[in-house]
């Protein structure tokens, strides 16, 4: 539907559950009255308005910049991480992208590693700690060197970029089979092992964040590809073959 003057209705069935011990399941909602421009989330606010005023639970989701920069707002939408568009989060999925009159299916992310807290939302606390044990440089800098001082090649550079591009919203994990967080933890080493600043603790690094990894309960990487396809930074997989190397080389030298 591209007319943005008529409003559109919606059948919507929303994962409902209290915390992570507790039986979840799809509830159906009726919401009328949707502007194509809004965007998905403001589509949510305008149910939860409309549950508040019947004195009803509102639906618990994330969110947080609602510009397509953070991650937060990671949704299954019709059994795909964050919807039907490519390269876009949910935050950034209009609803002129539906069809009025249309049923939404609306999950959490769906794995062990990823325990739902309420409703729509899921502890992803667990890509934390992979990045503490190893994403990062820890030499001190000083104060801010020549730009020409460390030299880095046009293409080392701009893989480098691409990878740290990634925002950690999980839905690589909610579209691999295997609930895999290779993408995530792939991205975070291959930022650092294209430049100089990223040498003195590679081997170290991979080893820990990938050790981290598996403690987490993510699953390993079968090659199907669905994380890439809906990562909405559109993350290589490359980045994964890079962090296998990484860590075969490391293994063999320690």
């Amino acid at each position: 539907m591209n007319a943005t003057s008529k409003e559109m209705s919606f059948n919507l069935k929303i994962w409902r559950q209290t915390d992570a011990k507790s039986q979840g399941k799809l509830v159906d909602y009726k919401i009328d009255g949707i502007i194509p421009e809004m965007s998905f989330l403001e589509m949510l606010d305008v149910l939860n308005e409309k549950l508040a005023v019947e004195g009803k639970d509102p639906v618990a989701f994330d969110s947080d910049c609602r510009e397509g920069i953070c991650g937060t707002c990671g949704l299954v939408i019709n059994g795909v991480a964050h919807g039907p568009l490519n390269g876009t989060t949910t935050c950034g999925l209009r609803m002129r992208h539906f069809h009025s009159g249309e049923t939404i299916t609306i999950e959490p992310w769906r794995a062990d590693s990823f325990p739902i807290i309420k409703d729509l939302v899921v502890d992803r606390t667990a890509f934390d700690r992979i990045i503490q044990s190893g994403g990062y440089v820890s030499f001190n800098t000083g104060s801010a060197p020549d730009a020409n001082s460390v030299l880095v090649s046009k293409e080392a550079s701009h893989d480098s970029m691409d990878a740290a591009t990634c925002i950690g919203c999980g839905a690589c994990v909610a579209a691999c089979p295997n609930a895999s967080a290779y993408l995530f933890t792939g991205a975070k080493v291959y930022q650092y092992a294209k430049i100089p600043q990223g040498q003195p603790e590679r081997d170290q690094r991979v080893l820990n964040m990938i050790t981290t990894h598996d403690k987490e309960g993510f699953g390993d990487c079968s090659n199907h590809g669905e994380c890439e396809a809906v990562c909405p930074k559109k993350i290589s997989i490359k980045t994964i073959a890079q962090m296998r190397r990484d860590y075969l080389v490391a293994s063999l030298r320690s």
